[in-house]
């Protein structure tokens, strides 16, 4: 008995220090986002703590653009402070940049078997550069005859997959050191970067194209090399992209990650019941949750899944056209249960 109460003792020493593990790393991330938010410096201004900084791939990128590179230059572009400096939006674009890209393709639908994995680092408008040449490789072209024409339709808009790597490059969190994570799976595209939305900024208002500036400073350089044509029009682009597809992009954010999901428009590998119908990702999460509690709101949804108002609105809509679902109530007491 008493070796039993040792060991209990031991495993409760151990579940203590792993619960003080996460409340510090949570405590720890809470206080950064304090200081940021308070702290009237910006990130990509602050001085490089790495100043032996080349820009080779920079420089091969501004020649092809036709934008001059030169010293001075480097200064307005704030590269550099008026000493001479390199700031860290200069690390980010020089070859010593310390931030990285990774990229995994899955086998089937979850993370359980590895295809091909890469990691990419250097300059910011290399990882793009290399990232995209990535997602081509594994971005198919189906081809369909209809009549005496053929039609050619890759798995996923050439103009989603780009607009979707320069908004996770350009308005992701760079004080955090973790990588942008790329994951390519048979129906989907998943690309993960590190913040959430800026303060005050909600799902609902990027989805209408409201442009709130991260990194104003690289967003200025990457639209300098013609890589952004206009501020706020990525993510109402990639929507575009999607018009005539069943499945849409899905954006999700949390307090410290973005992440937006590419559906493959040329699968039909989703869950299919008895009578032929499929679903999302996101559908079987809201039906998952109608299995835990009798009936649901649109919050709860949105709580759920961590979506906004009109990303929940359009999967809700979605399972009562499929007869999954239906509503009782209306107005604000508008509820959703499954149909028997």
């Amino acid at each position: 008995m008493a070796l039993d109460m040792k060991r209990i003792e031991a495993g409760e020493s151990l579940i203590t220090e792993d619960i003080k593990k996460t409340i510090v790393t949570a405590v720890e991330t809470a206080i950064l986002k304090m200081i940021k938010e308070t702290d009237g410096e910006k990130f990509e201004e602050v001085r490089s703590l790495i100043q032996d900084l080349t820009f080779t791939e920079a420089g091969r990128f501004f020649k092809t653009a036709d934008v001059p590179f030169g010293l001075n230059h480097q200064k307005t572009l704030r590269f550099q402070t008026t000493d001479g400096v390199y700031t860290n939006l200069g690390l980010l674009l020089s070859d010593q940049s310390v931030h990285t890209v990774k990229l995994a393709v899955f086998e089937g639908f979850e993370k359980e078997v590895f295809k091909d994995r890469r990691e990419f680092s250097g300059s910011l408008l290399k990882q793009l550069e290399d990232a995209y040449a990535f997602l081509d490789m594994y971005n198919r072209n189906y081809a369909k005859v209809k009549g005496l024409y053929r039609e050619d339709r890759r798995d996923y808009p050439e103009e989603a997959v780009r607009e979707a790597l320069l908004n996770a490059l350009v308005h992701r969190d760079y004080a955090f050191s973790s990588s942008t994570l790329i994951s390519v799976f048979d129906d989907r595209i998943e690309i993960v970067s590190v913040g959430g939305l800026p303060k005050g900024v909600s799902l609902d208002d990027i989805l209408l194209g409201l442009s709130v500036l991260r990194n104003e400073n690289l967003a200025n350089i990457f639209y300098r090399l013609h890589l952004i044509e206009a501020y706020g029009m990525g993510i109402p682009k990639i929507i575009k992209s999607y018009v005539d597809c069943a499945r849409k992009p899905e954006l999700q954010a949390t307090s410290n990650a973005f992440k937006i999901t590419l559906p493959n428009r040329n699968t039909n590998n989703h869950k299919v019941t008895s009578n032929g119908v499929s679903f999302s990702e996101n559908e079987e999460k809201v039906i998952a949750l109608l299995d835990k509690h009798s009936e649901i709101i649109r919050k709860d949804v949105e709580t759920a899944l961590h979506i906004s108002q009109a990303m929940a609105v359009r999967i809700l809509s979605g399972l009562v056209d499929k007869g999954i679902i239906r509503v009782i109530g209306g107005g604000k007491k508008t509820r959703y249960v499954k149909v028997s």
